[in-house]
């Protein structure tokens, strides 16, 4: 692997699901060395999925390491000390309990970073507790904001706290850390915790609480939330929707004369308590064309439109398109690394590896002697799969 930002960073992914491979992908896709420690037993984690299709783990080789085993454990520390960081999801104080923990890990390596995903921290009173993103965002206050007034609030997928309160959080807390060693010469241990991004991503609405500009208790009632008549989905006549998001007054003017709506009598744009009034006239209206019409009509204007696209219809829009937004990696349509770099664009991602099945080159490669390898694969420490 060469090229990209990231070209000549060395990082130890301990295996994991969500918000840890995430992660690692992003920094992989940027030209980082990623070196995935994948379990010599399938562990019952996430979804089932042939390796060929779980195109997180794009980028990376794989060593299937029993850690359970202090000769795992041993020639993983060997490892750290010629890595740049590390990233593990375990639950506090198993990695300690492993024999893998920070205090271990910086004694054989004191400019590593330590990269430690959770949901819930590594402290506080539910910090050994069993969780998944939902559970997260609903904690952290993201859950109850999202979603219609009178139904239940609406799970985002598991963008926020996986990916967005977590993956994303982990990536700059270890380029952070990354940054100050270079520096400092010192290592040290990121705790990114999903309920600590997650709350970070909603610190502008605290702001609009304070200000009085945001009504807590009140889903669907607000600015952001669908509650603005001219920042919601609506569905269109052939039973599909589109997407609105004119906030400032200049576009939603627009809107409105797009729409054949400049006589209609609407109430101000800012009138909250007459939102429903606009609403319902904005719904009659976008139901009476197809949203092939409306994207004719608005797509590409300022009224701030966007149809809303399946995921397989996404990577066939013609914006998306022309950016090469998804890319084919192994026979499997996916979206591109993000973001793009002028002058140190990074090379195309390989596919995701089956686990182990470069346990013997990728530990050469890292240092490690031939016959100790030799050793660890014929004693079952190491994995190695015969090539088809």
């Amino acid at each position: 692997m060469s090229g990209g930002p990231l070209h000549g960073l060395r990082v130890l992914e301990i295996a994991g699901i969500g918000p840890g491979p995430m992660c690692a992908m992003l920094l992989a896709d940027l030209g980082a060395e990623v070196l995935r420690i994948d379990r010599t037993a399938p562990s019952g984690l996430g979804v089932a999925m042939d390796p060929a299709y779980d195109v997180m783990n794009r980028g990376r080789r794989s060593v299937a390491m029993d850690l359970k085993t202090a000769e795992g454990v041993a020639l993983l520390l060997d490892l750290v000390a010629r890595a740049d960081a590390l990233i593990e999801g375990f639950r506090p104080g198993v990695a300690e309990r492993l024999g893998f923990g920070p205090d271990i890990c910086l004694q054989r390596n004191p400019r590593l970073v330590y990269g430690r995903m959770t949901g819930w921290g590594q402290t506080g009173p539910l910090a050994e507790a069993a969780g998944h993103d939902i559970n997260y965002i609903a904690l952290a206050g993201a859950l109850g904001a999202m979603g219609r007034r009178d139904a239940p609030p609406a799970p985002p997928l598991n963008l926020v706290g996986d990916f967005g309160g977590g993956a994303l959080y982990l990536a700059f807390g270890i380029m952070a850390a990354l940054y100050e060693a270079a520096r400092s010469g010192a290592g040290q241990v990121v705790d990114a915790a999903m309920v600590d991004g997650i709350a970070s991503l909603t610190t502008m609405f605290h702001g609009m609480m304070a200000a009085g500009l945001w009504d807590a208790r009140r889903r669907e009632g607000n600015l952001l939330d669908g509650g603005a008549p001219f920042y919601d989905v609506y569905e269109t006549s052939d039973g599909k929707y589109i997407a609105i998001g004119a906030l400032e007054g200049k576009f939603y003017r627009e809107l409105i004369a797009r729409m054949g709506l400049e006589d209609a009598g609407l109430p101000a744009q800012m009138d909250r308590a007459r939102w429903p009034e606009i609403k319902s006239k904005f719904a009659e209206t976008f139901a009476s064309r197809s949203r092939a019409e409306w994207q004719a009509l608005l797509e590409g204007s300022d009224v701030c439109f966007a149809p809303v696209l399946s995921l397989d219809e996404a990577a066939e829009h013609p914006h998306m398109r022309a950016r090469e937004n998804f890319i084919e990696i192994g026979g499997v349509r996916q979206p591109a690394p993000a973001p793009r770099f002028s002058r140190t664009p990074p090379p195309m991602p390989s596919p995701p590896p089956h686990p182990g099945a470069d346990s013997r080159t990728a530990l050469a490669d890292w240092g490690v002697a031939e016959e100790k390898i030799a050793d660890a694969i014929a004693s079952g420490i190491v994995m190695q799969p015969e090539a088809e």
